[in-house]
């Protein structure tokens, strides 16, 4: 039996909701449940709406989609709080950079193919970020001027939570290298690799290697410009 997917649309554009609503509508795995016009509506009707993953804009009115997915992130939204997927006009947006680091799984520009779209929906609401490695990486190397120049000593000491060799995968993760290409680099099967991810993230208390690559780069584990493809 296929599970439906329960989602809301946040955005301050009508217009923008009714084209994501007739592309979800086609889905036989998806069903819109909710819609709101900004964060601080979205974080009410969540409160008395099931929902699984949020479509979420950045830029909006009286609350905007970094703040409510800050909330929501944290439980605000009220009990199972939903996967983020957030949506901006543009690539490499600071706003959606915050977002990440507030909890969302990903995000994506609002131009994006419909079946792009969709595969994100699917992916954040399975527990995998959608952000592709090459994109984290240009995201990161982009907005490492707003990262802490100083390593905060209590984050820096949850690095001592892990092994050499799980440090040594999340450094390759934060450069923006794939579990396959990881797996060659290391000389280690894709399956092993997956095994670390998880331990990291486990160990780290992270939602998934967004909130990892973040972490990396907050630490000084690794410094914009580390590494090479």
């Amino acid at each position: 039996m296929t599970t439906t997917i329960r989602v809301m649309l946040v955005d301050d554009q009508a217009l923008l909701r009714t084209g994501f609503r007739m592309v979800l509508a086609a889905q036989p795995d998806m069903e819109v449940v909710a819609e709101a016009g900004d964060g601080a509506e979205a974080l009410d009707v969540l409160r008395s709406r099931a929902v699984d993953v949020v479509l979420m804009d950045v830029r909006m009115p009286h609350l905007d989609g970094v703040e409510a997915t800050r909330r929501i992130c944290g439980g605000e939204g009220g009990p199972g709080a939903p996967k983020v997927l957030i949506l901006t006009t543009f690539d490499l947006d600071e706003y959606a950079f915050s977002a990440l680091k507030a909890g969302a799984g990903g995000f994506m520009l609002k131009d994006v193919p419909p079946d792009e779209l969709l595969s994100a929906i699917r992916s954040v609401h399975s527990g995998d970020a959608v952000v592709a490695p090459s994109t984290t990486r240009r995201l990161i190397d982009r907005f490492s001027t707003v990262l802490p120049s100083a390593v905060e000593q209590p984050v820096a000491r949850e690095l001592e939570r892990l092994t050499d060799r799980e440090r040594e995968v999340l450094v390759l993760i934060a450069q923006g290298l794939s579990n396959g290409e990881i797996a060659a680099r290391l000389v280690l099967s894709e399956a092993t690799v997956k095994t670390h991810v998880g331990r990291i993230l486990g160990k780290l208390g992270l939602r998934d290697r967004v909130q990892a690559v973040v972490l990396a780069y907050e630490t000084g584990l690794v410094r914009a410009g580390d590494g090479s493809r």
